[in-house]
């Protein structure tokens, strides 16, 4: 039931106190549960960039509408992900798996070249649809885990993406942003904290 009290408690915060900071044992947890994350064949084809610098966040808000979200959390989540799969991507993922699981590499070439083969298949866009809902999954974990520790998001994907990419140099890494979280604590005047949730009724939503 706590997670249901938690999940309850939660709610998309629009008025962040930029003086109250998330402190780094709990920014060293929520990192371990977006890397826990499930992912489509374990490949996690995301990665996350984690700003606090007040400069930083300003620049980004003029690239999010004015959105002061962006600029008065504690610290803003920016999840990004692989604009491409190439093979040396999963011959390093079966790297791992093979020396965390003390298996031969032998073991995983037949599913290495299953993922080579299927990834060759892929559009641009197969690859951007496919790699983007993988770094959804990590952002809803991101969601819960701080509603868990009574920490404020607000998920957002009201930003200009190329602006993003150019900011943080994400081109150059085969990245383009996709959703960004605002993690912090709400201030207390926020009126939106005192809104009742709107959800569909269990009967409606499951069929």
């Amino acid at each position: 039931m706590r997670l249901i009290e938690s999940l309850q408690w939660r709610y998309a915060t629009k008025k962040f106190n930029p003086a109250k900071i998330v402190d780094a044992k709990n920014l060293a947890f929520l990192k371990e549960v977006i890397r826990l994350s499930a992912s489509s064949y374990g490949l996690q084809p995301f990665k996350v960039k984690i700003v606090d610098d007040k400069a930083l966040k300003n620049k980004l808000r003029l690239a999010s509408y004015g959105q002061p979200q962006i600029s008065d959390c504690s610290h803003l989540f920016i999840f990004s992900h692989l604009t491409a799969v190439p093979p040396n991507y999963i011959d390093n993922y079966m790297e791992l798996v093979s020396t965390e699981r003390e298996i031969d590499k032998a073991q995983v070439e037949g599913y290495s070249a299953f993922m080579k083969r299927t990834f060759g298949e892929f559009s641009q866009d197969d690859i951007n649809n496919w790699a983007s809902k993988q770094a959804y999954i990590g952002m809803t974990n991101l969601l819960t885990a701080c509603a868990e520790l009574k920490i404020d998001t607000c998920p957002i994907e009201g930003f200009d993406a190329k602006a993003y990419n150019t900011i943080l140099g994400l081109d150059d890494l085969s990245l383009s942003a996709c959703v960004v979280v605002a993690v912090g604590y709400r201030d207390e005047h926020d009126e939106t904290q005192h809104l009742k949730k709107v959800r569909l009724a269990t009967e409606d939503l499951f069929i």
